[in-house]
């Protein structure tokens, strides 16, 4: 167990969050994800300040981590729907944004707050979308990706930030910014 702790740091004296910037648009599948599922959507919160991450509340989050990433089977949203960017809780098979979702559905069923589980859109180094969940602490913003069980602190990832879920509302995307403005499939 205390390897578990190993990204944690040391000493939150300097956490790390995501620069985020004003709201953007938002994913054309999260648009239709909230069409079926407006209470996932719906949240508000005028608390906005990260939550203190225990030790118990870390474990937790492994766990879901990597029961999601071991129980559902990577499949693109054309080969499981015939169509791309299907938002949908995964029913054993699913892409990226599934397992976010359900990363994010069983986190907050654990009791975590659903303004510090933030969808949130990246490119891989090869210039390909991608989505991953941003658990934002106190001791600073991680990421759980499905591509991998290690849970980091976002900056130590490969990838290039451009948007996500704002902590205020669910519903809302916020731009993060870290000097890139690239394009995104989205709702105007």
């Amino acid at each position: 167990m205390a390897g578990a702790f190993a990204c944690l740091p040391a000493t939150a004296a300097e956490p790390r969050a995501m620069p985020v910037g004003g709201v953007t648009s938002q994913p054309i599948g999260h648009y239709e994800f909230c069409q079926s599922h407006r209470s996932e959507c719906m949240q508000r919160s005028t608390n906005t300040q990260a939550a203190k991450l225990t030790k118990f509340g870390w474990s937790k989050v492994i766990t879901v981590n990597n029961d999601v990433n071991q129980s559902v089977r990577p499949v693109t949203d054309q080969d499981l729907f015939g169509r791309d960017e299907v938002w949908a809780y995964p029913q054993g098979a699913g892409d990226c944004e599934d397992f976010v979702l359900e990363k994010r559905r069983l986190l907050m069923k654990a009791g975590f707050p659903a303004s510090d589980l933030l969808i949130t859109v990246v490119r891989k180094p090869n210039g390909e979308g991608h989505a991953v969940l941003t658990l934002r602490s106190t001791q600073g913003d991680y990421v759980l990706d499905n591509l991998s069980d290690e849970i980091l602190p976002w900056y130590e990832t490969p990838y290039t930030y451009l948007k996500r879920q704002a902590s205020f509302d669910s519903g809302r995307w916020v731009k993060i910014e870290t000097g890139t403005d690239l394009p995104v499939a989205s709702v105007r």
